[in-house]
């Protein structure tokens, strides 16, 4: 054993371990091992993150499991990596050159820009690893992977011409969700729809004829000028015989005509419904059947294009609302203005609405959806939550082609070149898939052409999550897929169900024929203290870095792991870190206290009792606890049975217990027995605990002697100890009655606490006790049971004569007496139990009156009258205890 210092220091052992396990290679799996797989991949974080609290969440888990496979004998590979984020890094690098140069990426030029990009991900990229590291998780660092990198750059290419090979990737001009802020087209899973509160627009729409008007509402009235028709239900009483007539225009005045159709809901609104194809996905698809003319008045920044509309021309789309209804109202073509709620898709990343808009694109049709959704249906990969299937079922089920393109320059380009004389009318082209590659004017390849002066490559990039549905494969190279595909575990957030678990199922299903894991774990959100979603915005979310400094990277993970329910939003409460904090000092002065007895004595012959046989049956069953809640993926209930056993069981209980044992002339056999229990305790808690606080664990395994005993190797990679190696020489018959006992001791001691704080005496007050047993108890039980309750002695005397005014409880073992005599004021304590009965009985009979009044019963919330019955029953409770007090004193 070595000395350890008085106070835990926290970052002092987290940085000595974590420098530790990096240069022993502690993390590196080998593919070459002959140890059964585990293998998990990092679900990667944007290169531009930093860590945030669901981070901790996230990897705290895996690493736990990680951990716990390492301790099982497997060979575990924990993979790392960073996902190149399109939208969010450029963004980000363009507003600093903007800020610094007052330049944007178009003064640059695209090639400029872009080592622009790759020197800020190389500045900035590993941030967020380097803050993985100080959280203690157990990567294999050496195989960071990153999604520009090369390896991983051909795999994405190679998907692609795959897949437009087979026809399933086609280019078309389609109607797609547009952000006007990032420029870019968005797939619906990068929408949010968000309720919105904003207004309904009645319009006078005039006939043409001059015979009346048709009132058509809408939210929209900025893009008026795009109107191509007015449509109405042909079931539509009201309309049916203007179906076929024009009205006019009201900006940019031209008649456009009135057409039927039966999508149009005849209750919304005035059932009249202006068509506008260039700007709503619903019209477009009218506008299709019938054949409109299709205008565009916005531009891809969100602004109205439209000369012919001179005072609406170049404005805001939100100006220009405003300004068009400004305008209507000058020409008496506003009917009404009404409050109008509705849900409204937000650009996830911009946070502003999306524009639907209609543009040339690249879309998936997704392969081998029927394999991914009976995968998940069979069970060969589960969910856990199960909810979470059925939402993936859903979306299986209603799938839509996926646009994988991006207006963007920092990503995977589409690898798709055009010939240089032929380039101009492919793009113009309506459509383009595997059929025009047989014209020899586009060239679709892993590789450019081979003369590549006479091509041109499409300038799109390829959706993020394009290259992010190939991860757990397209980071391996062939060893490693040999070895740790499919992976075993995913653990992720359920928000990205469709961006990324649902397409990994599916490509890995595509392009290596295998499922691409077995289990999918969704973490909770967390949320602040009154469940608001954190944000920097209400200033709700700490910063997971201060976290680790004041109470250790441990404390936070083990606090953070202990508030984490499975299937409910976890409830940020930093005082939980704090306990975190506080179990950290808990273990290590235990530790302290274990080596401060010093070795244990060879020659002597333990004598264990039923404290010794109890303690080691629970932590027994703690393997069994452990091993069941990290099966079922509870990791709150891991974290809560490790927290009780050591706190409650071992530390409250046993190390209270045992005290006399370890004291200055204490019998050398009850010593013996006593320091080897410790031992044995400490060596299979830590190896349990070890997943989840890794660095003080391995710091008190090293300092208790553990290490040196299996060749100096650290604990995370030394087997988990063995359970069936516990109480192997102790009889079923004498554990029970070991246990029994134990418990009877553990009860009478508590019970014998509460006599001494119901007569307000100190918990360290040294008194005496009587036992009047029930059975034979023997010196040993008896002294430890003075122990534990804090008495100078516990009197056994089978024939004890109670004298009037003893209190007494019934326990386990027998009457226990507590003799006042010297103790007390028994006049004083007499009068203060009598005036607490007068101010019971005074609450008693407020509650009596208000639960005896009909009128309160009848008027009062129902959570109002439950909380008053329980105020009740708890005064009659206080006062049926204090009544035996006074009795007792009479």
């Amino acid at each position: 054993m070595t000395e350890l210092p008085k106070a835990y220091e926290p970052q002092i052992v987290e940085e000595k371990w974590q420098s530790r396990w990096m240069s022993e290679h502690c993390f590196h799996a080998d593919e070459h091992s002959s140890k059964p797989a585990y293998s998990i991949v990092i679900p990667p974080p944007n290169v531009t993150g930093v860590l945030h609290l669901g981070h901790v969440l996230n990897n705290s888990i895996q690493d736990i499991l990680a951990r716990r496979a390492r301790q099982l004998g497997k060979e575990v590979l924990w993979l790392p990596g960073t996902d190149h984020a399109g939208i969010a890094t450029q963004v980000r690098v363009e507003k600093d050159l903007r800020q610094r140069t007052g330049q944007t990426r178009h003064d640059l030029g695209r090639d400029e820009f872009l080592k622009l990009v790759w020197e800020w991900k190389d500045k900035h990229g590993g941030i967020i690893f380097k803050q993985l590291k100080k959280l203690g998780c157990s990567c294999d660092w050496e195989r960071e992977r990153f999604t520009m990198d090369e390896q991983f750059t051909h795999e994405v290419s190679r998907a692609f011409v795959e897949l437009f090979k087979e026809g399933l990737i086609y280019r078309g001009r389609r109607m797609v969700n547009w952000c006007p802020v990032s420029l870019t087209a968005l797939s619906d899973e990068e929408v949010i729809m968000k309720p919105t509160k904003s207004k309904l627009y009645t319009i006078r729409y005039k006939l043409e004829n001059g015979s009346g008007e048709l009132l058509v509402a809408t939210t929209r009235p900025e893009t008026i000028m795009a109107d191509v028709a007015v449509a109405v239900n042909p079931n539509d009483p009201r309309f049916g015989h203007l179906i076929g007539q024009n009205v006019i225009r009201p900006l940019c005045a031209a008649p456009i005509p009135i057409i039927a159709d039966e999508h149009v809901e005849i209750e919304f609104g005035t059932g009249a419904l202006k068509i506008t194809p260039a700007h709503d996905r619903a019209d477009f698809e009218i506008g299709q059947k019938n054949n409109l003319e299709i205008i565009d008045v916005l531009t891809p920044d969100g602004r109205i294009e439209c000369p012919g509309c001179p005072e609406l021309h170049g404005l805001d789309r939100f100006e220009a609302r405003d300004k068009s209804v400004e305008i209507l109202r000058g020409l008496a073509l506003l009917h009404k203005v009404e409050e109008y709620e509705n849900n409204v898709g937000y650009s996830e990343r911009a946070d502003v609405p999306i524009e639907p808009r209609l543009s040339m694109q690249w879309f998936l049709k997704y392969p081998c959806v029927k394999e991914a959704a009976e995968a998940v249906a069979s069970g060969d990969i589960t969910f856990r939550p199960a909810r979470w299937a059925k939402t993936y079922a859903h979306w299986l089920e209603n799938i839509q082609d996926w646009c994988i393109s991006r207006q963007l320059w920092w990503g995977h380009r589409i690898p798709v070149w055009y010939r240089k004389n032929a380039a101009d009318t492919l793009k113009a082209a309506p459509s383009l898939d595997v059929s025009d590659e047989a014209t020899g004017n586009i060239h679709v390849g892993t590789t450019p052409p081979a003369d590549p002066e006479n091509w041109e490559q499409d300038g799109d990039v390829l959706d993020t999550w394009f290259s992010s549905w190939l991860w757990p494969f397209g980071t391996m190279d062939e060893e490693l897929r040999a070895k740790f595909y499919p992976t075993s575990d995913l653990v992720t957030g359920p928000d990205i169900i469709f961006f990324w678990v649902a397409r990994m199922i599916m490509a890995g299903y595509r392009f290596e024929d295998r499922k691409p894991f077995s289990n999918v774990f969704f973490t909770s959100i967390i949320r602040d203290i009154l469940g608001r979603k954190m944000s920097k915005s209400l200033g709700n979310s700490p910063d997971p870095l201060d976290l680790m400094a004041t109470y250790g990277a441990d404390g936070l993970r083990f606090g953070l792991m202990r508030i984490a329910p499975t299937g409910t939003d976890v409830r940020f409460d930093e005082s939980q870190i704090g306990e975190g904090r506080n179990f950290a000092n808990k273990l290590y002065n235990a530790a302290r206290f274990r080596m401060m007895q010093g070795e244990t004595d060879a020659a002597a012959e333990p004598a264990y009792t039923a404290v010794h046989i109890d303690i080691l049956a629970k932590l027994k069953q703690l393997h069994t606890d452990v091993a069941d809640a990290l099966a079922a993926y509870e990791f709150n209930a891991y974290t809560q049975a490790l927290y009780q056993f050591f706190w409650s069981e071992y530390c409250a209980l046993f190390l209270e217990a045992i005290k006399n044992d370890l004291r200055e002339g204490a019998d050398p056999s009850a010593r013996a027995a006593t320091l080897g229990t410790m031992d044995t305790v400490m060596r299979h808690y830590l190896a349990l605990l070890h997943p989840i606080m890794p660095h003080i664990t391995e710091e008190l395994w090293a300092s208790l002697g553990f290490a040196a005993a299996e060749a100096g190797k650290p604990l995370m990679v030394t087997p988990l100890p063995d359970p069936s190696s516990l109480l192997q020489n102790i009889g079923e018959e004498q554990r029970t009655a070991a246990g029994t006992l134990a418990a009877a001791l553990y009860e009478t001691a508590n019970r014998a606490r509460n006599l001494k704080a119901e007569y307000n005496l100190a918990t360290n007050k040294k008194v005496q006790f009587i036992l009047k047993p029930s059975a034979e108890v023997d010196a040993d039980t008896a002294s430890r049971l003075a122990l534990l309750a804090g008495a100078e002695t516990v009197g056994i005397e089978p024939a004890y004569e109670v004298e009037k005014g003893t209190p007494a409880s019934l326990t386990p073992l027998g009457e226990l007496f507590l003799p006042l005599e010297g103790l007390v004021d028994v006049d004083a304590e007499r009068e203060r139990i009598r005036k607490e009965l007068e101010k019971i009985a005074r609450e008693i009979s407020k509650c009596e009156g208000k639960l005896g009044n009909a009128g309160f019963i009848d008027r009062a919330p129902a959570d109002v009258v439950a909380q008053e019955r329980a105020r009740l029953t708890e005064w009659q409770s206080k006062q049926a205890q204090l009544t035996g007090m006074l009795s007792a004193l009479l």
